[in-house]
């Protein structure tokens, strides 16, 4: 015998013991111990649940006697005795787990009835055709779910005896109708099974209570919670209730109803009614209900009970209630309460609502909303409709990595300057590419989406999309991209250019043609700007933005960023005519005196459009931080890759052409050539450029320092910082920050103003986090560039590892997350904290934040929180994430997790 308490009657337990009760059956619980009309039943825990599973899939020692034992309770509560045709006692076995996982386990109804319960069921309320109907219902979902009988099988003999009939609803079927739908279904369950369905009620009993054990790691459980993260470990608990009958006339039925509409938040009963029909009817989808309303009219006594008792349980569980009731011969059953599924748009508004009410605090709203309600009203979403009906068709053509969350519908475009030529004319336009690169920007811009088969989380294609706010799948490795012949294989289906696609950037899943989306309406956020205000009052963490140019600046005020965390200066130089000057400065000879001058007239306008950037956004920012990150890309990015490059020279020579064309491109594969590393993420970037070549800095911090003062000039407020980027020993922080400081004294001096310029670096080596208390004696700031940290903590390639075995990791549980997703607190995580701590006692003072794409991931900001940084910096449409999140945190969700 186990030693604990197996069982529980519904008087027994109360809310609070979901864990032990699950979600139902705390439920039940709660409801029959406020006084609400609950059949009565009991609950087995599911800790015994937990027990079944570790040895093996048996009933733990002593759990049948007390089902037995309670059984025979529920017998003396109820007056009816299980397997007696005399007084039948009828009851529901049903699942039910800690979290609310609608329709992923399994139920069993009107268990206990057999042939011989059935006639007696028939005289005693005189209705036969109640009786067998009755019968045939427990025989459909015993068979299906524990027998495993495909449940189609059977309904198709209730369809064609309709059709027999001549009737449309089940409920027109006359006894006989009804004795052979029964015929029918035995026949094909003993099919299956050549024993049948036991007769016994005890035996049905206790193999309806493995099923519903067993039902805890079904597959679409399994996947479920692989969905929403929810543990394996948690089990489930059974219910045994007593059935009450909504097949027993017009004056019967079942329903299910919300407290407030699910879809759009409105304060409003919504819900469906059928009449002379059981639960299973109506969450099925086997039956047409009518709208709740009908009931009105139906039956307008227990409408007002229903109204009046279901505002109450939302008043007493303080959110909206997802309630299934039966109402049996004019007298009203409730057999469930749970808090309401509901979308993203109804989250914020019902969480803000009820806070109006004085139902719950701000702090609760606050808490109510998940980070992923947040990112859906953000971004287009496809409609569920519409989704639900292309993966049924079987237009899932393959899943990548959901890399920037959307929805994008448009023609499949294989080349980036096509792609900026058809979007620039209009057209809706997916970026198909085998990987993105630094030319492909000008098609980026245009596209409504991109789609690469290799990269990760941090690749080019995924940190463009994300600043731009546009959807992306990459890493889709079931894709074979065909550039040259514009083309893309999948499963032995061919896409071709012009074809129509859509893809999901959070889900990371590619569909073949359009699926409706919608748009997020400005209208629509008016709750969510409250819910953003109020979060703002109790957070600590700074939030700010990840902005390279003045329209993300813009976007970023407009999503309530209170600074620039890090602007990156190589995504300037990155398209358009600064690209192609930035290559005219490596292809620039210092040999002759022509080449020095076209190498310093290009730094010369290089400059120009720098301080043209910066200006756009320190006006737009006025009055708050930004934070600009001096060159930290590899020079070969400029540039075309080499095997490209080195294709065409060939082609050319191969042809016998000759000529300007030829000539440029074997300088440019010359420069390419000279600029290749083996490993260029470790090699001539970052501050290593800037000691090296001292003039890209020192153009850039002149551009920085001009622009500010000519902000100053005008009377706009500003706060330039400089971040250094990849230092790892201090001598290059200290020689670099007093050389710079000097051109930043000079342009000052030179244009009349004074205002103070910090200068900070970029914390991304392990070495520069075991170092910082000695980094710091030359810092104002940190900035945690976690991507890289991560990348060279790890030893992970973040552009390979998450095509080629990272996603392999997490499957099979090697990795609990993706490092690049959610921060390493164990690893990175540490360096950070130790970091911080350390910088700390050198630079009491010392400012310290996150500018890697973590910043804008739920579970990376809490930590971030708990570790005292003082802000995170995210692209800008995860701002209002970090927002919430930031409060979250503030309000102890998460704690203990650091």
């Amino acid at each position: 015998m186990l030693e604990t308490k197996l069982i529980y009657r519904f008087e027994e337990g109360s809310a609070s013991q979901r864990d032990l009760l699950g979600g139902k059956g705390a439920g039940l619980a709660e409801m029959t111990n406020i006084g609400l009309p609950v059949p009565p039943g009991f609950t087995i825990t599911t800790e015994t649940c937990r027990r079944y599973y570790e040895l093996g899939g048996r009933l733990p020692d002593g759990l049948w006697e007390s089902v037995v034992e309670y059984v025979h309770w529920l017998e003396n509560a109820t007056d009816k005795q299980l397997g007696s045709s005399e007084k039948p006692l009828l009851v529901s076995v049903r699942s039910g787990a800690r979290f609310s996982m609608p329709g992923m386990m399994d139920t069993i109804l009107n268990l206990g009835i057999n042939r011989e319960v059935t006639e007696g069921i028939a005289k005693l309320t005189n209705d036969r055709r109640f009786a067998l109907d009755t019968y045939r219902r427990f025989l459909q979902l015993f068979a299906s779910v524990v027998l495993g009988v495909q449940r189609s099988e059977m309904e198709e003999v209730l369809e064609r005896q309709r059709e027999r009939a001549g009737v449309a609803q089940d409920y027109e079927l006359s006894p006989d109708d009804l004795e052979a739908v029964i015929e029918g279904n035995q026949a094909i369950i003993r099919g299956h099974h050549p024993e049948g369905i036991p007769e016994d009620p005890w035996q049905q009993l206790r193999m309806a209570i493995e099923a519903v054990f067993k039902s805890w790691n079904n597959e679409r459980a399994i996947a479920y919670r692989d969905y929403q993260r929810i543990s394996h470990d948690l089990g489930t608990a059974v219910t045994v209730q007593t059935m009450v009958m909504g097949n027993m006339g017009m004056d019967s039925g079942s329903g299910v109803l919300f407290t407030r509409n699910p879809s759009t938040g409105e304060k409003t009963i919504f819900g469906e009614f059928a009449a002379n029909a059981q639960g299973e009817d109506v969450v099925a989808g086997t039956h047409n209900p009518e709208p709740i309303s009908s009931l009105a009219g139906r039956l307008p006594e227990i409408y007002q009970q229903l109204e009046s008792t279901v505002q109450r349980l939302e008043r007493h569980y303080r959110d909206v209630q997802d309630v299934e009731f039966t109402v049996e011969r004019g007298k009203l059953f409730f057999l469930q309460t749970r808090a309401a599924q509901r979308t993203a748009l109804a989250a914020v508004r019902t969480a803000v609502a009820l806070a109006a009410e004085g139902i719950i605090s701000k702090e609760d709203a606050i808490k109510r909303v998940t980070p992923a309600q947040v990112v859906n009203l953000m971004v287009p979403q496809f409609t569920p409709d519409s989704r639900t009906e292309a993966s049924r068709a079987g237009r899932l053509l393959a899943t990548g990595l959901g890399a920037s969350p959307g929805a994008a519908v448009g023609r499949a475009v294989f080349d980036a300057k096509r792609a900026a030529a058809m979007g620039e004319q209009g057209d809706a336009i997916i970026l198909v590419r085998p990987e993105t690169n630094p030319d492909d920007v000008p098609g980026v811009l245009k596209a409504k989406g991109v789609l690469t088969a290799r990269g990760g989380n941090s690749s080019h294609a995924a940190v463009v999309a994300r600043g731009l706010g546009k959807p992306a799948v990459v890493a889709c490795n079931e894709i074979d991209v065909d550039v040259d012949n514009a083309l893309f294989r999948v499963n032995g289906l061919t896409l071709r250019e012009g074809e129509e696609i859509s893809i999901d950037g959070a889900t990371g899943e590619v569909f073949a043609g359009a699926i409706e989306t919608r748009e997020p309406k400005i209208e629509d956020q008016h709750e969510m700007q409250t819910l953003l205000q109020w979060a703002d009052t109790f957070r600590h963490l700074g939030v700010r933005a990840n902005a390279d140019t003045p329209e993300d600046a813009r976007a970023a005020i407009a999503l309530g960023a209170e600074g620039i965390g890090l602007c990156r200066t190589e995504h300037m130089l990155l398209y358009g005519p600064r690209l192609a000057l930035v290559r005219k400065v490596l292809l620039a000879s210092s040999n002759d005196e022509a080449g020095r001058r076209m190498y310093q007239e290009a730094l010369d306008e290089l400059e120009s459009y720098h301080e043209g950037d910066f200006g756009g956004i320190f006006e737009i920012m006025a009055g708050k931080p930004v934070i600009i990150r001096l060159l930290d890309a590899p020079l070969h990015e400029f540039l075309p890759r080499y095997e490209d490059l080195f294709r065409e020279v060939t082609h050319l020579e191969a042809t016998g052409q000759s000529g300007t064309e030829l000539d440029e491109k074997r300088s440019l594969l010359h420069v390419v050539e000279d600029l290749r590393e083996q490993n260029p993420m470790l090699g001539h970037r970052g501050c290593r450029l800037g000691m090296t070549h001292p003039e890209f800095y020192d153009m850039q911090v002149r551009a920085i320092v001009t622009a500010a003062a000519k902000m100053v000039q005008r009377g706009v407020s500003v706060i330039p910082e400089i971040m250094v980027p990849l230092v790892s020993n201090t001598a290059e922080l200290h020689l670099l920050r007093e050389r710079l400081l000097r051109i930043v004294e000079d342009v000052q001096q030179r244009e009349g103003v004074n205002f103070h310029v910090p200068f900070g670096t970029m914390i991304e080596t392990p070495r520069a986090a075991l170092i910082s208390g000695q980094l710091a004696h030359h810092a104002d700031f940190f900035s945690f560039g976690s991507n890289d940290l991560t990348q060279m903590s790890w030893g992970f390639s973040r552009d390979d590892a998450e095509g080629k075995f990272l996603r392999h990791y997490i499957e099979t549980g090697v990795l609990a997350t993706n490092p690049f997703v959610t921060l390493d607190q164990d690893g990175v995580g540490r360096l950070i904290s130790m970091s911080t701590s350390e910088g700390r006692l050198t630079r009491a003072d010392l400012e310290v934040g996150v500018c890697g794409e973590h910043g804008g991931d739920p579970e990376s900001i809490i930590f971030c929180h708990q570790v005292g940084l003082n802000y995170v910096s995210a692209s800008p449409y995860r701002v209002p994430v970090a927002r919430i999140v930031a409060a979250q945190a503030a309000l102890g969700v998460g704690e203990g997790t650091a």
